[in-house]
């Protein structure tokens, strides 16, 4: 478990899975040639010693003025997956959350910042054979730019988890459709920051004069920080993506916001320098 305090919130990081990938997979960029390049503030935090992307599927939940919210639900257990790593998986997620004291029947509100397979998997759990809502007692914050587009794709990648995470929520009544102006409570918002996905969040903290910043899947590396032009297989408007990443880089840069990095290996968190004419991202 990682917990930071920002103002008076506070941030707990709850791991489902964590593993090095060769980075061409996600970032054609990313061979081990480049990352070896970017050792001396990659390795051996953020790349291996063979040059293979370390990273992190995870959840953060946050504690603000009386709210229990979780951002992003990782892949979850007996779903049907095309990623063998992730087909019908038997993690103890659900443990880890009870462990670190927030237990699914105590969260308010479950934050999706994209509806992608790998951040809404523990929406639902199975019950005699039947997805429910694993947060009995959530609302389900889901973006309306993103269901316009998730809840009319026929791709199955896309379109799996929308039928097992996601429509069940929304059809025991559990679900709220946002758009990007939208504020969980007065110290918690969300950020557009569309390119990975059409209406994609990014999600804001704000307490007591400190800031901090979930990013989603607006990056899934702290390379993309050096360079944030680098092409994405999975980014839906890879142009667009490129803007958001950039503007973001630009904006939190030297600000002393701290960057909490969805998939990003522990510690998962730290802060955007600039450095050599574009960025680097410094642990915590």
């Amino acid at each position: 478990m990682s917990q930071w305090q920002i103002g008076e919130v506070r941030v707990t990081r709850v791991v489902e899975s964590a593993e090095s990938w060769d980075g061409t997979i996600l970032l054609p960029n990313a061979t081990p040639e480049n990352l070896k390049r970017e050792s001396d503030w990659l390795y051996p935090t953020f790349c291996d010693q063979v040059g293979r992307l370390r990273m992190s599927i995870h959840a953060f939940v946050i504690d603000s003025q009386g709210q229990r919210i979780i951002v992003d639900t990782c892949v979850g257990n007996d779903k049907v997956r095309s990623h063998p790593a992730w087909n019908r998986q038997q993690l103890p997620f659900l443990e880890n959350l009870q462990t670190v004291g927030c237990p699914r029947e105590s969260i308010d509100r479950v934050v999706c910042t994209h509806l992608h397979v790998d951040h809404v998997g523990w929406n639902t759990m199975l019950r005699d054979g039947k997805w429910v809502a694993t947060f009995p007692r959530a609302t389900y914050l889901i973006g309306g730019t993103e269901w316009d587009f998730f809840s009319r794709t026929e791709d199955a990648f896309l379109k799996d988890p929308i039928d097992d995470s996601v429509r069940p929520v929304m059809a025991e009544g559990m679900s709220e459709l946002v758009d990007d102006q939208h504020r969980v409570t007065d110290e918690v918002w969300l950020e557009s920051t569309p390119g990975h996905t059409p209406g994609h969040f990014s999600v804001r903290i704000s307490s007591k004069g400190q800031e901090a910043v979930i990013t989603g899947d607006l990056m899934h590396h702290p390379i993309q920080c050096r360079y944030p032009e680098w092409h994405n297989l999975f980014d839906n408007d890879g142009a667009m993506a490129k803007r958001s990443r950039r503007a973001f880089c630009e904006r939190y840069a030297d600000s002393g916001t701290l960057v909490f990095g969805t998939h990003f290996a522990t510690p998962s968190a730290g802060k955007i320098v600039r450095k050599d004419g574009s960025f680097r991202f410094v642990t915590a």
